[in-house]
C-alpha cells in the first residue's frame, strides 16, 4: 500500500464528501460491527446462525448470509474505454485512468474485496486484499468498450455500499446520467472527469487534418488564432458543465489530467 493508501481508505470508510453528505454517502452508525453483503449456498463449516431460512425456503437449499466487518471495503472501478479515451499528448486518457485505478486499489488491505467492470466483470469472491487489488489493476478493457455497459453490469452484480470509481471524458453524459444517479444511490460513487488533453491550448495552426477519435472520420479545417480562442472557451465551458452535471447525479466529482497526476486528483477530490 502506498503512503496515500491509508489516507484514501480512511476517507472511503468515513464516506467523506468534501464536508457534505449527498446521495449515496455512507454514514457512521451504531451496529454490532458487521454488515450484510450477499446470500450464497451453505457449505460445511459455515456458521449455522447465518442461515437465512426465508431465502432457504425460496431456493430449496440452505442459503447463508455473507457478513462483512464494517471496516472491510469493496473497491470497484469502471473505466470508460471508448475510442475518445485513447487520445492524449504523452499518455492517453485511458492510461491516466488506469493509473488512477491502481491508486484506488492501493487502498485495499487484507480483508477488502475488489472488482473491475468493463466489457466483462471481474469480481473476485475468493481472493481479497492486495492480491485482489493486483488482479484488478492488471485488467485492461478492450478499446471501444462503452462505459454504459460497465455501469449496467455494476448495477446488476455489485453489492450495495461498494466504493465505485468511474473515470471518463463523459462525452455522453446526458445518456450516462440516469445510470450514474442509480450508481450514486446504491454505491459510494466517485466520478473523475478526464480533461481534454489540449485543454491548455490547441497546438495547431493553419490548414490541418482533424480525425474524430470515435468514428475515425477525417476533416480538413483552417485553425487560426480565433479558432484556438474559441476552442479554449468551449473546453472551459464544457468542464464546468460536466462537473456540475456529475454533482447533480450525486457523485463525488473531480478532474483528472496529465499535469495533475492520479494522487493529486484523488486528494483534491476527497479534500485530503
Amino acid at each position: 500500500m502506498s503512503a496515500f493508501g491509508p489516507r484514501l481508505r480512511q476517507a472511503l470508510l468515513a464516506g467523506r464528501r468534501e464536508g457534505r453528505r449527498g446521495v449515496g454517502a455512507t454514514a457512521l452508525r451504531r451496529s454490532d460491527g458487521y454488515e450484510f453483503s450477499e446470500l450464497r449456498e451453505y457449505v460445511e463449516g459455515d456458521d449455522p446462525r447465518r442461515i437465512d431460512w426465508a431465502a432457504t425456503a425460496r431456493a430449496g437449499n440452505l442459503q447463508t448470509r455473507v457478513i462483512l466487518e464494517d471496516r472491510a471495503l469493496l473497491l470497484a472501478v469502471a473505466l470508460d474505454a471508448s475510442q475518445s479515451m485513447f487520445v492524449g499528448r504523452r499518455q492517453s486518457n485511458y492510461d491516466l485512468a488506469c493509473e488512477t485505478a491502481a491508486l484506488w486499489y492501493g487502498a485495499a488491505t487484507d480483508d477488502d474485496r475488489c472488482a473491475r467492470y468493463g466489457a466483462e466483470p471481474l469480481v473476485l469472491r475468493d481472493v481479497r486484499g492486495r492480491a485482489a487489488a493486483r488482479a484488478c489493476t492488471a485488467r485492461r478493457e478492450p478499446p471501444g468498450t462503452p462505459l454504459d455497459a460497465a455501469l449496467r453490469l455494476a448495477l446488476a452484480t455489485l453489492a450495495r455500499g461498494a466504493r465505485l470509481l468511474v473515470v471518463s471524458d463523459f462525452y455522453e453524459l446526458e445518456t450516462l446520467a440516469p445510470l450514474l444517479r442509480a450508481c450514486a444511490s446504491r454505491f459510494d460513487l466517485t466520478a473523475l472527469y478526464a480533461r481534454d488533453p489540449w485543454h491548455a491550448g490547441l497546438a495547431l495552426g493553419g490548414f490541418v487534418r482533424l480525425r474524430d477519435a470515435e468514428s475515425g472520420a477525417i476533416a480538413r479545417a483552417y485553425v487560426g488564432r480565433g479558432a484556438r480562442a474559441r476552442f479554449a472557451q468551449a473546453v472551459a465551458a464544457r468542464e464546468r458543465e460536466v462537473e456540475e452535471g456529475l454533482r447533480r447525479t450525486g457523485a463525488r466529482a473531480g478532474l483528472r489530467d496529465e499535469e495533475t497526476g492520479a494522487l493529486r486528483a484523488l486528494a483534491r477530490t476527497f479534500a485530503l
